[in-house]
């Protein structure tokens, strides 16, 4: 088995984080990401600066990217016009997402639920590149408690020619849950956050139920800068470390993973949430 995983850290993993690292050093993670085997790497986010100032400079960014064959560099977007600029850079796939409730769209999109819809229609419809359509605070929000899996599943068959990823945003799903929407969605891929540290687990029963696709983030930093207590998603090395040790092929050199995880703490002038890289490999299991 061979599951596509992709690092999310140079988007959502640092546009959470007090330090806004300068566009060179954004495209040297993309970098070392894309050199320790990433096959998908999401390197930035077109959205405004004076929302998201850690995004800034997306354009500076893809610049700097040395492409690596076998690497897929995708960028998020949430209206027409971050898919403009999406279009002018010339990256591989676009990652148009949306949240599943109303008032998630509204803080972090300025637009109703069906405006967001309306929107990733008209992106998809545009688009000649792969699309991922991300299915935000799909088990969670912050700001409308429990969310339906009824209207998840509603929204996961609206983008049936696109590869839908249900995101637990806020990190307060459970595996059972994430097995039971990903089997009744036919979901592709899982986004989870480590919040309530239940995400590995989470990522495990999206494997189970089908998902070949799992974001991650190197050091497992990230959060949502517009959904309150959010933090880090899962760290990427850990759960490479996961899967190899169980069997599970992802074409990634956990070694260099782990560097880079160590690299990007220095970087950040902090400790990272992620445990391998202040632990270590373990010879069985190192590739």
């Amino acid at each position: 088995m061979r599951l596509t995983l992709c690092d999310v850290g140079p988007r959502d993993g640092l546009q959470n984080e007090a330090e806004t690292l300068e566009p060179v050093t954004r495209a040297e993670l993309v970098n070392r990401l894309a050199a320790a085997g990433l096959p998908r790497v999401e390197a930035v986010s077109f959205v405004r600066a004076d929302r998201v100032p850690q995004m800034a400079g997306a354009e500076e960014v893809v610049a700097g990217i040395e492409r690596r064959a076998g690497t897929e560099y995708s960028g998020l977007v949430l209206n027409e016009q971050g898919y403009e600029r999406f279009r002018e850079s010339g990256l591989d796939r676009v990652n148009a997402t949306l949240g599943a409730t109303e008032e998630f769209n509204r803080r972090n999109g300025n637009a109703s639920l069906d405006e967001a819809i309306a929107r990733v229609d008209r992106i998809l419809a545009a688009a000649p590149e792969p699309v991922t359509v991300t299915l935000s605070v799909a088990f969670g929000c912050p700001f409308e408690g429990r969310v339906d899996p009824g209207r998840v599943a509603e929204l996961a068959a609206r983008f049936e020619g696109a590869e839908v990823v249900l995101a637990d945003t806020i990190g307060v799903a459970v595996p059972s849950e994430v097995r039971t929407l990903v089997q009744r969605t036919g979901a592709a891929g899982f986004h989870g956050h480590n919040t309530r540290n239940t995400g590995y687990a989470n990522a495990l029963a999206a494997v189970e139920a089908g998902a070949a696709v799992l974001d991650a983030s190197c050091g497992g930093v990230g959060g949502c800068p517009f959904a309150p207590k959010a933090t880090g998603n899962i760290a990427t090395e850990d759960l490479v470390y996961m899967l190899h040790g169980m069997g599970i092929e992802t074409g990634i050199e956990l070694a260099a993973l782990v560097e880079t995880a160590a690299w990007l703490a220095e970087a950040l002038g902090k400790e990272l949430p992620g445990q391998t890289y202040k632990a270590g490999t373990f010879a069985p299991i190192a590739a």
